[in-house]
């Protein structure tokens, strides 16, 4: 397994911040806003140039940055340190932006990001944590495994628009 550190940003509802209730459960460790990431961690990041693959297991953490999709462009700007990574695109299950690609809660990031790890029963360790938690993979359960399966970047991002076609069309 890998640790998981969470940036709680405080600019979402409290009773609906899935990062607090990781930390809560011990699943991850609540990191300040000086935490700087190591070169062993995958930062995720939603405007990452780079996508997060199978080859990225290498990597000894994950960090989640836990902010309002509102002000996510200016929070992700900081300098955090580690691999920033991209998700490859999933559908959201949680309750607030259902079924919207690349809109996904803090713990979907973190649960995605093991399953194309590999780590597939870490992750719905985290996604039981919601009730709507395991809807998540059963969405996304086609794409997660092409992901999980992909033996490069190159190959994740040809799998994304295999998936979600209507996303790359212009």
């Amino acid at each position: 397994m890998f640790g998981v550190f969470a940036l709680e940003m405080g600019q979402d509802d409290p009773t609906k911040c899935t990062a607090r209730k990781m930390i809560q459960n011990d699943l991850a460790k609540g990191v300040g806003k000086k935490f700087h990431a190591s070169d062993k961690t995958i930062v995720l990041n939603p405007f990452a140039h780079r996508v997060l693959s199978p080859p990225d297991k290498v990597a000894k953490g994950i960090l989640v940055n836990d902010c309002s999709w509102n002000q996510a462009q200016e929070v992700f700007f900081r300098r955090l340190g580690g691999k920033h990574r991209r998700l490859p695109i999933l559908l959201a299950a949680n309750p607030t932006n259902y079924a919207v690609p690349g809109m996904l809660s803090s713990v979907e990031a973190v649960s995605a990001t093991m399953y194309v790890l590999g780590e597939v029963e870490d992750a719905q360790v985290y996604l039981a944590l919601y009730k709507w938690g395991p809807n998540f993979e059963a969405l996304n359960k086609e794409p997660l495994e092409a992901y999980r399966k992909a033996r490069s970047e190159g190959r994740v991002l040809q799998a994304e628009r295999e998936y979600f076609p209507q996303l790359f069309e212009r």
